[in-house]
């Protein structure tokens, strides 16, 4: 099943939203970790679910990084003014941040 985390990072209002998103990105890293162990995908990409960072350590990193990167916001970013928005921006960030 794949689901589409950037609508439900832009979804989050509270801590209750936060969770299900948080809950939906485990699940999204899953899966991912899932089929490449059935099926590694090309180890010059991202993985098959958009995953470029598949360890805890790199994921945070990245997740660290791009939040310090888009503190005062992006060209095709704008930092929200919700905090629990915020975190899942930063969290999903760390998906695929290099």
């Amino acid at each position: 099943m794949t689901m589409d985390l950037h609508a439900l990072a832009e979804k989050v209002e509270d801590e209750a939203g936060f969770l299900r998103f948080l809950a939906a990105l485990a699940t999204d890293w899953g899966a991912d970790h899932d089929a490449e162990t059935g099926q590694p995908s090309n180890p010059y990409g991202s993985e098959g679910l958009g995953w470029e960072n598949g360890t805890l350590g790199a994921f945070l990193d990245a997740a660290a990084t791009w939040g310090q990167a888009s503190t005062h916001g992006l060209p095709r970013y704008e930092k929200p003014a919700n905090p629990w928005r915020r975190m899942a921006d930063v969290l999903l960030a760390g998906k695929y941040y290099e």
